[in-house]
C-alpha cells in the first residue's frame, strides 16, 4: 500500500498546487479568453479593427451560448443563479458593438469560476488528507491467538486488534497487555506521545509509538472517534455561510430588478448601450463568489493546521471575536521539549553522559529520544555506537 498523502492523486487535479501546463488543461476558458483577448489586441494594433471585433465578439457569443446551455440545464434541477445576467450583458455587449465589454465579462465570469474551482480543491486536499489517513485494514485476533488482516469494517465490538509501531489505531477501545505510548496529536492536538495503560481508553484515529499494542474494540470503525471527525469536516466543506445563503436567495428578484432598471435606462434614453451598461454594471460574479471562496479558503487553511470548523456560520461569527480563550497548552505551542540541564554522577562529565545517552536513544523515535540526541549533535558531540540496545 502507498504511504498515506502519497498514492492515487492526479497532478493538478484534487490538490491546490497547480503546475502552469495543468493549469491551462484545467481552466481552459480562461486560458482561452487571456489568448483571445491578446489576439483581439494585436489585429487592433495592426490596423484590423473588424477583424479584431470579429474575433472577439464571436468568442464572447460562444461563451455565453455555453453558458446558457448551463444555465438551463441549472434551471432544470431546480438551481438559479446569477449567471443569466452575465450572459445576457455578454450578449448586449456584442449587439452594441463594445465587444471588448463582452470579453471582460467572459473573463470575469469564467476567472470567478477558476477561482471557485481552486478554492474547492484546496478545501477537498484537507478532506482527502484526513480520508487517506484513516486506516483501511486491521490486524483481528482470530480463534488460534493469531492475527489475520482484514478490512475495518469488518471489526465489532469485542475484537482483539493487534496495532503495530507507527500503524494508526482503527477503532476506539482499550488497551490490554502491557503499557504503550500513542501520539494523539492527530484527535487532541497534544504533540507529545502520551503513556496508556492496560484498560486505558485509546482513541481511533492515534498512532502508536514504540511497541505493539494490543486494543479491545469498543466501537466499530463507523462511530470511532476519528469517522466522526472525518464527517465533521465534510459537513463543514459542504455547508453554506449565512452570508452565502442570503445572497442565493436573493439572486431570483436581484436579476430580475436589474434587468427592469437596464429596461428603464434603455426606454428613457433611447440608447440600447445603456441597457447594455446597466447589465455589465450589474453582472456580479466577483462578488458573489468571493464569500464561498473565502470561507472555504478559511476552513482549509485551518483544518490543515488542526482546527475543525463546524461550518462557515461559525468562521463569520469569529469575524465578530475579539477576546479567545484556550485550554490546553500545546494547541497554540509547538510542544517540543529541550535539554535544560545535564546533572552527571560518579565522575563523568555532563557532556559524556550525554553522550553515552544520545547513543542509546539514536534510532529510538520517541520524542525525548529526539530531544536528547539532538542536544548532543548541538554541543558537537560525537556518540559512540550502542550495541543491546
Amino acid at each position: 500500500r502507498r504511504p498515506a498523502g502519497r498514492g492515487g492523486r492526479r497532478p493538478g487535479r484534487h490538490d491546490g498546487r497547480v503546475k502552469p501546463v495543468d493549469w491551462v488543461r484545467r481552466y481552459p476558458a480562461v486560458a482561452a479568453t487571456l489568448v483571445v483577448g491578446a489576439a483581439g489586441l494585436a489585429l487592433l494594433l495592426g490596423g484590423l479593427a473588424p477583424a479584431s471585433g470579429w474575433l472577439v465578439g464571436g468568442y464572447a457569443l460562444a461563451i455565453a451560448a455555453w453558458q446558457a446551455w448551463s444555465m438551463v440545464r441549472a434551471l432544470a434541477s431546480g438551481t438559479f443563479g446569477l449567471d443569466v445576467l452575465a450572459v445576457t450583458a455578454i450578449t448586449a455587449t456584442v449587439l452594441v458593438g463594445d465587444h471588448w465589454a463582452a470579453l471582460i465579462v467572459v473573463l470575469m465570469l469564467t476567472g470567478g469560476e477558476a477561482l471557485e474551482d481552486y478554492a474547492n480543491a484546496r478545501a477537498h486536499r484537507e478532506v482527502a488528507a484526513l480520508l487517506e489517513r484513516a486506516p483501511r485494514f486491521a490486524h483481528r485476533a482470530t480463534a488460534d491467538g493469531q492475527f489475520v488482516e482484514v478490512p475495518v469494517a469488518e471489526l465489532a465490538v469485542g475484537d482483539l486488534v493487534m496495532v503495530r509501531p507507527g500503524e494508526v489505531v482503527p477503532v476506539d477501545g482499550v488497551l490490554e497487555g502491557a503499557a504503550a505510548s500513542f501520539d494523539e496529536s492527530s484527535i487532541t492536538g497534544e504533540s507529545l506521545p502520551v503513556e496508556h495503560g492496560p484498560g486505558d481508553a485509546v482513541l481511533s484515529g492515534t498512532v502508536s509509538q514504540q511497541r505493539v499494542a494490543l486494543v479491545r474494540a469498543t466501537g466499530s470503525a463507523r462511530d470511532s472517534q476519528y469517522q466522526r471527525i472525518i464527517d465533521l469536516v465534510q459537513a463543514a466543506a459542504a455547508s453554506k455561510s449565512p452570508i452565502v445563503r442570503l445572497a442565493d436567495r436573493y439572486a431570483v428578484p436581484f436579476t430580475a430588478f436589474s434587468l427592469a432598471v437596464a429596461g428603464i435606462a434603455w426606454w428613457v434614453s433611447g440608447d440600447p448601450v445603456r441597457f447594455a451598461q446597466v447589465l455589465v454594471v450589474a453582472t456580479p460574479c466577483p462578488l458573489l463568489i468571493a464569500a464561498p471562496v473565502a470561507f472555504l479558503a478559511g476552513m482549509s487553511r485551518a483544518a490543515s493546521i488542526g482546527v475543525i470548523v463546524k461550518s462557515g456560520g461559525v468562521m463569520e461569527t469569529l469575524a465578530r471575536a475579539r477576546t479567545v480563550a484556550f485550554d490546553k497548552t500545546g494547541t497554540l505551542t509547538h510542544g517540543r521539549p529541550v535539554v535544560d540541564l545535564v546533572e552527571a554522577a560518579g565522575g563523568d562529565t555532563p557532556d559524556e553522559l550525554l553522550a553515552l545517552a544520545a547513543a542509546a536513544e539514536t534510532y529510538s523515535t520517541h520524542v525525548l529520544a529526539t530531544t536528547i540526541v539532538s542536544e548532543a549533535r548541538a554541543r558537537g558531540l560525537q556518540p559512540p555506537p550502542a550495541t543491546g540496545v
